[in-house]
């Protein structure tokens, strides 16, 4: 689509960008069923805190409306997905009692709050979280970005976690905002690194008003700047020297060298192929970036010219959340990236060598441009082998509703069903309650916490409670989970990739430490098999080792650990039907 330049200056002064792109027309609905459905449970699991963060009516600045990311974990290993939920604040630091949390599955479909008793109570701007284990001890531990200083949270194995920021090299002397990050072992020596993206940099006393520039509102509307017109932010890795203790490494790695840009969600993995992590930044209102892994403790930075940096018709959008998968099929692994309002969310496809296509339009995503959109995933959501596409919206302006009504503030989520040949259907309504209702949401993680064969999804909302939304699947579709657990590579095995064969079909996906919009989801991969009761796996682990495993039956979580193989079958709702090892 060509611009004028009396457009192009329009989009400028909104403070993020947006191609202003008008909704494809919708194809006609393909009358096949959907068999999944998911229903909003979170009031009756427990979780009815409100997640605390900035205005209710109007946001005055910029740091109110980015909102945090939220997390599948299983902290005390007993095989049960736990959540995370991180908090904002009031900017008049009225919300006294505003804390991340900590809810413990009482693997009865109920959670607890034991936020208290982890130590994990702690107020501020919480953004986004990763999750692995950094010192290889065998329990997951948390790192949260933040504006002002980040934090890195050591598992102690009993319950509890120790803020140890400082002791590991991660506490700085200036005040930043940090975004995304991403554990990962950039330099394959067997110990998770730090990737750290950076946003704004802000400082309230030098944020103009409201309405006071050009950058400073909506569609006339006067609204908090940015963040166009605000500094952009350098990005940092920091490199783990085996001992829990980290060194900023971005400029001997080449990150600085990318300039800076408004960095957001990070997502590292193999995207070219070659067995190697590589690191993809979605960026707000500027060119997302794509760090290669040079294997020798270097990056080049390529997004332009692999064709993940910017929209088909090369404008810059608003890069928020990020779903990665193998939509086609292909064995390498794809990218779906959330935007802003009155512009499309875009699908890469990735050739097999790290160079992407934007399929957008021709795969039916751009019927929908009406919502702003932040976290997403590439999941399978009716287990019948064809990897779908989830997102929540949430608008950022709430005070644009009562003068422009078409802008709603609290959206739907949304499902793009997965047809086959690289086509998909937009569903909201047949997606059951949970999808259809409004809020205004951010990150969102995906995990199936009730350990019954599907994936569910827990949803951060601005200023409510989150959503959990349990996924009830009908119909006769099988599933296979896999769990690797690393022994010469990082413990969690971040990076490691499975590759799942089934009736003709092949699936990549990879465990990562970060993904969605700020989230992090549940690390044991989970594959929807059609009709098919077995599948061939291949493992390939973060350093090298390949394994393969014929005839595995579905139904089933498969744990496979780093060179003993698979070391327990089990079955959910039921006891394990082999030893564990």
């Amino acid at each position: 689509m060509l611009f004028s330049r009396r457009q192009v200056l329009a989009l400028l002064a909104q403070g993020i960008a947006s191609r202003g792109v008008k909704p494809r027309p919708r194809g006609k609905p393909s009358g096949l069923p959907w068999n999944s459905t998911l229903t909003d449970i979170a009031a009756q699991a427990g979780l009815r805190e409100p997640i605390v963060y900035g205005g209710l009516e109007t946001k005055e600045y910029i740091i109110e409306t980015a909102g945090p990311g939220i997390a599948f974990l299983d902290y005390d290993n007993d095989g049960w997905l736990d959540i995370l939920l991180l908090s904002g604040s009031r900017v008049d630091n009225s919300a006294k009692d505003a804390t991340n949390r900590l809810y413990k599955n009482n693997r009865d479909g109920t959670f607890t709050d034991v936020t208290r008793s982890a130590g994990l109570e702690r107020s501020g701007w919480a953004y986004s979280v990763t999750i692995a284990d950094y010192n290889n001890d065998g329990f997951e531990d948390i790192f949260i970005t933040y504006w002002g200083r980040n934090v890195l949270y050591r598992n102690n194995g009993d319950g509890t976690f120790t803020d140890v920021t400082r002791e590991a090299g991660l506490l700085t002397d200036d005040i930043r905002w940090g975004a995304g990050a991403s554990f990962v072992d950039y330099d394959r020596d067997g110990h998770l690194d730090l990737f750290v993206s950076n946003y704004v940099d802000f400082a309230f006393d030098r944020v103009p008003r409201p309405g006071a520039k050009n950058t400073c509102n909506w569609k006339g509307v006067p609204v908090h700047c940015g963040p166009m017109g605000l500094p952009k932010c350098a990005h940092a890795l920091y490199r783990n020297n085996g001992k829990g203790v980290f060194t900023d490494v971005s400029d001997a790695a080449g990150i600085a060298a990318a300039g800076k840009t408004y960095g957001m969600t990070v997502v590292a993995a193999d995207f070219d192929n070659d067995g190697w992590p590589d690191i993809y930044v979605a960026c707000d209102s500027t060119n997302s970036l794509m760090f290669m892994n040079n294997h020798d403790g270097t990056f080049r930075e390529e997004g332009l010219e692999r064709g993940s940096a910017l929209s088909e018709d090369g404008m810059e959008q608003a890069g928020m959340g990020l779903g990665i998968g193998d939509f086609n099929l292909d064995g390498s692994l794809d990218i779906f990236k959330t935007h802003f309002a009155d512009d499309t969310s875009v699908l890469y496809q990735n050739d097999g060598e790290g160079f992407f296509q934007d399929l957008t339009i021709r795969s039916g995503l751009a019927v929908e441009t009406r919502f702003v959109g932040w976290g997403a995933g590439i999941v399978d959501l009716d287990n019948d082998g064809l990897p779908d596409l989830f997102a929540v919206t949430g608008n950022v302006y709430p005070e644009l509703e009562a003068k422009i009504p078409s802008y709603r503030y609290r959206t739907p989520r949304t499902i793009y069903r997965n047809l086959g040949d690289g086509k998909f259907e937009q569903l909201i309504e047949q997606g059951g309650p949970g999808v259809t209702a409004e809020h205004a949401s951010r990150g969102c993680a995906f995990g199936d916490f009730d350990n019954d064969g599907d994936i569910d999804v827990v949803i951060m909302n601005m200023n409510e409670p989150p959503s959990l939304l349990r996924n009830d699947v009908t119909g006769d579709n099988h599933w296979l989970k896999v769990k690797l657990v690393g022994v010469q590579s990082n413990r969690s095995a971040i990076g490691g990739r499975v590759t799942c064969h089934y009736g003709g079909r092949k699936q990549a996906q990879e465990v990562l430490a970060q993904s969605s919009f700020y989230s992090s989801s549940d690390k044991r991969l989970h594959f929807g098999l059609g009709g098919e009761t077995s599948a061939r796996l291949e493992v390939r682990w973060p350093l090298g080792r390949t394994d393969a495993f014929d005839n595995v039956e579905a139904g089933r979580l498969i744990v496979i650990r780093e060179g003993e193989g698979i070391v327990a079958r089990e079955k959910f709702g039921g006891k394990p039907v082999s030893p564990a090892g």
